[in-house]
């Protein structure tokens, strides 16, 4: 069977936190296929760049013959996973969470196989089983089988309990229980052997373990992968702006682009190992030579290429590669309408005007000047381009010709500041 050592590989990568029965999980998945499943709750109407690693991560396993499951939590959306969370969340009513099901639904569909036939992927709703259940039915054989004991002094719980202005509720301090239901009953249904998700969810999969052991007498395996925060201590995937979404009209696919284009030089050959399937090896040769040739550069390149191809498609990707040459190479010819009228969504800066006095008078409306005297002097500085053409006349006011599909006009300061001025 071609999947042996897959968890070496996945240690490798740097993608396990925390992992069950090492020695055991090894055995089972070198001699034979297994299902396994990750979980994700449709709080949003898009997943985000956060939910990359455990999708990424079922594909790895697909890939090896292994059978992906993805559990959305139609019904656990409506209580609230209460992990490391500093307050409750707000509950969110039924019509809404099957909408953001579906659109979740259908973001998890570009990234594993439901057509291949012996392993295809499969998408399942925990609202299935948790419509049909009896409350005391399930407190009696479900419930028996926890300490509250135990439950109280999960980290995750004691972080709450401990804070006087929030504490958390019954509603919340119930879903360790729902979390756990879950992988029992895919392991009845699916026989699924293995339930992975990100390190804040070893509370909720430990307690899945525990329930089917004492049922089920089973021996089933968890798996939890790094939680990555960035330097400045926010987790990664939130920036100044908010969340990277993997929705394209949440976060263009230029603004995703840019923010792989943009991380941290720390990160690049970690997420190297962690996103993408390059070899392992490879990766490490690259390190070694990062300052050599720029090759640190290339790398980040390779990476926000790979990941913006990933979720957004080729397409994208060239209009995203199109946008970044204009505004950092200076190729305003392969611009297309299409590329403006995403920049002017969210790519950069802009105004609408219906018309401006001079260029002096836009440098200010745009905030690339506090008043007309500094842009002039920025403009006789030769600071100051219009449409990646630089502008030294300080009486410039504006022609026909400066306007890009007789609607946009490109204005920049230096290399890095923009802003896209829109004639109504």
């Amino acid at each position: 069977m071609n999947h042996a050592n897959l968890v070496d590989e996945l240690k490798q990568r740097n993608l396990i936190s925390h992992i069950t029965n090492e020695n055991l999980l090894k055995k089972n998945i070198d001699n034979n296929f297994i299902s396994l499943y990750c979980g994700f709750d449709p709080t949003e109407d898009s997943l985000h760049v956060g939910h990359l690693l455990p999708l990424i991560t079922l594909k790895r396993f697909q890939m090896k013959g292994h059978t992906p499951i993805v559990l959305i939590g139609g019904a656990t959306s409506l209580i609230g996973d209460p992990s490391f969370k500093e307050k409750e969340r707000v509950l969110n009513f039924d019509n809404k969470i099957d909408v953001w099901t579906n659109k979740i639904s259908k973001q998890i569909s570009y990234f594993l196989d439901f057509n291949c036939a012996s392993n295809k992927a499969v998408i399942l709703n925990n609202k299935t089983w948790f419509e049909k259940i009896n409350i005391l039915s399930f407190l009696r054989d479900i419930g028996k089988h926890f300490s509250v004991n135990t439950m109280i002094n999960r980290e995750a719980v004691k972080q709450r309990i401990k804070r006087l202005d929030q504490g958390i509720s019954f509603t919340e301090f119930s879903y360790n229980l729902l979390q756990a239901y879950d992988f029992f009953i895919l392991n009845k249904k699916k026989q699924v052997s293995l339930q992975i998700g990100g390190s804040d969810q070893w509370g909720n999969i430990s307690a899945g373990m525990h329930l089917i052991n004492r049922i089920s007498k089973k021996e089933v395996y968890g798996l939890t992968l790094p939680l990555l925060i960035q330097s400045n201590g926010v987790k990664f995937g939130k920036t100044e702006s908010g969340t990277i979404w993997l929705d394209a009209k949440k976060t263009t696919p230029y603004k995703f682009y840019q923010f792989w284009k943009n991380i941290e030089d720390s990160n690049v050959y970690n997420f190297l190992r962690l996103f993408t399937f390059l070899d392992c090896n490879e990766i490490n040769q690259r390190e070694i030579n990062k300052y050599k040739n720029n090759q640190i550069i290339n790398d980040k390149s390779y990476l926000s290429k790979y990941m913006t191809h990933l979720v957004h498609g080729e397409e994208n990707l060239l209009a995203a590669e199109r946008i970044t040459n204009i505004l950092f190479l200076k190729n305003i010819n392969e611009i297309k309408k299409s590329d403006l009228q995403q920049l002017k969504k969210d790519g950069i800066p802009s105004i609408e005007v219906y018309q401006i006095k001079d260029l002096q008078d836009a440098l200010v409306l745009c905030s690339l000047a506090d008043s007309r005297t500094q842009a002039k002097n920025m403009i006789i500085s030769n600071s100051i381009s219009i449409n990646t053409n630089k502008i030294t006349n300080k009486n410039h006011v504006f022609h026909n010709n400066e306007k890009l599909f007789d609607q946009f006009t490109l204005l920049s300061r230096g290399k890095k500041n923009h802003c896209l001025i829109y004639w109504k």
